[in-house]
């Protein structure tokens, strides 16, 4: 299922970050990242999948007060999507969040990722709203 790890942001494994979250979750939608936008990142938690030096996939956990952490930017390498490595960054995210004293993991999960988020125990929360120009919710679990 790969190796899992924090990255240390501005690393050759976040350049690599970048690249797999820009194809799978920015280019389908015509949009790319800003410098402004990428600097922003550089206190979060980075976690990145990776098997012999290839990432696999990757997400983000951006804390927002003292007892809630959020999972941004989950992207899996879009062969693999379906097989399991998502789930298992997920599972490694909530223990760096669980670990780092964070009681809630929320996230705004794109409508057609909400049941792979449901399968793992998270609950919607509200209506739904538009994103990067698509559907999402707010999705959480308690720690």
């Amino acid at each position: 299922m790969g190796t899992l790890r924090i990255i240390e942001y501005g690393s050759c494994d976040y350049q690599e970050m970048v690249q797999l979250r820009d194809s799978i979750l920015r280019q389908p939608l015509g949009l790319t990242f800003s410098p402004e936008y990428l600097r922003q990142e550089i206190n979060d938690i980075l976690i990145g999948c990776f098997d012999e030096g290839r990432m696999l996939g990757c997400c983000i956990l951006t804390p927002l007060n003292e007892t809630t952490v959020q999972l941004r930017q989950m992207a899996v390498d879009g062969n693999l999507q379906g097989k399991g490595t998502g789930s298992s960054i997920l599972a490694f995210a909530e223990e760096q969040a669980r670990s780092n004293g964070f009681s809630e993991l929320m996230m705004h999960a794109r409508k057609v990722a909400v049941p792979f988020y449901s399968r793992n125990g998270y609950e919607v929360r509200g209506d739904e709203f538009e994103e990067v120009g698509i559907a999402h919710y707010e999705m959480f679990k308690r720690l």
